[in-house]
């Protein structure tokens, strides 16, 4: 195994968190290397179901060590939270580190997220008011506030009073809010601090050693490439790198440890947020595809936002895969299609009077109409087939078909909601 990344192809929300649970089985690492809370991963096991927003997806295997690692945003009383919410569904305690490299989102990020999408009104971006964007800033502007640093009184209250010199005449004279206080911030740091400090660990050293002892790391995205601030449909995307190409910073390991790269995607298009989306179903169309994608329907593991759907994308589903680097590729929700005997893809876009297989810049994606195809479904039920070879003809036909708009193998294919329920194919 060596070192893999699991990724999106898409927009987030493509199954990545089952896809994890499957290979952590294997792994000696689980390493959450970039975002935050704001998105969540779905796993359902033999202890019920649980959405994961910042703990890594091997945290049900006790053999595995997880990471939060030096790209990650670290909300402790989210983490903590997260932590009960195990313990309460008879989860044994995982094994967890969190690098001491790792930078904290403050409530005050969270507060002015949710005032400036309030102040935006139509014109949001979607934020799931986590912080993010305030916390990315401040990481850019060196404002923030590292998890080491949590552990410095000195250091704790000079931070404080740094990133609150600006925030409370934002906050004051921009939003008409009561500023922050400064010693109530500061102890509520001195509180997490306290809470975290029996995770706290040079990861970074960790990792170096795995990567040197040849030890089996599983890298885990957020999100999906189509959110990516650099590549994706700016300015709806999230604030951290979404792409395989980070992950090796976000961690702290070799670039060129990294020999494998799965990307997730479905078998149908879903997003939650704002932004085009070009095969995106109206409501009444929508409703259906939407209440059977998978076993709690098509809303948000974070927000509870019901998901935009739509049919396949394959020019943003093989742009996404280019730009993540995938290896190979893993198909879920496959058995959501089941109840239609005609599966309409997305092979291309038309711009005008121009067609392309391309995915432009978010300026030519507000004008693109999908072009389409249409493939026969199979009308029966897939959840229990076991094997590639027992899928129906036609499932398999529009397998075979997504892949060759992709251009990358698919590897895993997703039947139903269990870990078990994922077929290995030959590629």
């Amino acid at each position: 195994m060596s070192v893999t990344a699991v990724v999106g192809a898409n927009w987030g929300d493509e199954g990545k968190g089952k896809m994890t649970d499957v290979l952590a089985s294997e792994a000696d690492f689980v390493v959450r290397f970039q975002g935050g809370n704001n998105a969540g991963h779905t796993i359902i096991n033999d202890w019920g179901r649980f959405a994961l927003h910042l703990l890594p997806s091997g945290v049900f295997y006790p053999h595995v060590e997880n990471v939060l690692g030096p790209g990650v945003a670290v909300n402790v009383p989210s983490l903590m939270q997260e932590l009960e919410g195990l313990r309460n569904g008879g989860v044994p305690e995982p094994r967890l580190s969190v690098s001491d490299r790792a930078q904290v989102v403050l409530p005050v990020h969270m507060l002015l997220d949710r005032l400036e999408e309030e102040r935006l009104g139509s014109r949001q971006f979607g934020s799931t008011r986590s912080g993010m964007a305030p916390f990315y800033a401040d990481k850019a502007l060196k404002v923030g506030l590292r998890v080491a640093d949590l552990f410095d009184p000195s250091r704790v209250r000079e931070a404080v009073e740094r990133c609150l010199d600006l925030k409370n005449v934002l906050l004051v004279h921009a939003y008409g809010q009561e500023p922050v206080d400064a010693r109530a911030m500061t102890e509520a740091l001195h509180q997490a601090a306290s809470a975290l400090e029996p995770y706290v660990r040079d990861t970074t050293a960790l990792l170096q050693e795995a990567v040197r002892s040849e030890r089996r790391i599983l890298l885990e995205g957020q999100l999906g490439a189509l959110r990516d601030p650099d590549h994706g449909i700016h300015p709806y995307t999230t604030s951290s790198s979404t792409l395989a190409g980070f992950a090796s910073v976000g961690a702290g390991i070799p670039p060129a440890s990294m020999t494998r790269i799965v990307a997730v995607t479905k078998a149908y298009a879903s997003c939650v947020g704002a932004g085009p989306f070009v095969t995106e179903l109206a409501e009444q169309e929508a409703g259906e595809l939407r209440e059977r994608g998978g076993s709690a329907g098509e809303y948000g593991a974070t927000t509870g936002r019901p998901r935009r759907v739509g049919w396949f994308d394959g020019p943003a589903t093989r742009y996404g895969a280019q730009i993540q680097g995938a290896t190979e590729m893993a198909l879920t929700n496959l058995d959501v299609l089941s109840a239609w005997p005609e599966i309409p893809i997305c092979v291309a876009y038309r711009i005008g009077d121009r067609v392309t297989t391309e995915f432009p810049p978010t300026a030519g994606l507000n004008h693109a109409e999908p072009v389409w195809d249409t493939m026969p479904g199979w009308g029966v039920d897939i959840t229990g087939v076991t094997t590639y070879a027992e899928l129906p003809e036609p499932a398999k036909n529009y397998v075979e078909r997504l892949e060759a708009l992709i251009g990358v193998p698919i590897r895993f294919i997703s039947v139903g909601p269990h870990r078990e329920q994922i077929l290995l194919r030959s590629v």
